[in-house]
């Protein structure tokens, strides 16, 4: 572990604890929990900026290696773009399901001859869900 990595730990950890040693020492009121809130909130994005620099600041040395970078970096955008479409779409379809599915359960109770409707409907939520995959299997093949 190189110098700079434990210092730039040293400095997350430190950056987490004193805010907390600020807030719980003394009395407990509304100018500490600023005073803590603002200092944990300059400490980290300071820290932030300043690893940011750290860590990317250097530029690489062979194009090649510069394209290999980007050609990953696409590589992983795609893979993190297939993920998001799927989870948000299941997430979604989730909650359409959820409002249709109660409502058709609540329709049924009175009407049994609306099974059929209320299926189509209940469907048609979870067609989001499968809208969704589609489109990862998209994205995850042009990769």
């Amino acid at each position: 572990m190189t110098v700079g990595k434990i210092i730039l730990f040293s400095a997350l950890v430190f950056s987490i604890l004193v805010p907390f040693r600020m807030y719980f020492k003394g009395e407990r009121n509304r100018s500490r929990y600023k005073a803590s809130l603002a200092f944990n909130t300059v400490a980290f994005f300071g820290i932030l900026l300043s690893a940011s620099l750290f860590l990317f600041g250097t530029s690489a040395s062979a194009a090649s290696e510069a394209e290999t970078a980007v050609a990953a970096s696409a590589t992983g955008m795609g893979y993190l773009a297939a993920a998001l479409v799927t989870g948000l779409s299941c997430i979604g379809g989730g909650i359409a399901v959820a409002s249709a599915a109660s409502a058709a359960l609540g329709a049924i109770s009175e009407d049994s001859s609306i099974l059929g409707k209320s299926l189509i409907f209940v469907g048609l939520a979870e067609g989001v869900c499968l809208y969704g995959l589609i489109i990862s299997f998209m994205i995850l093949g042009q990769l």
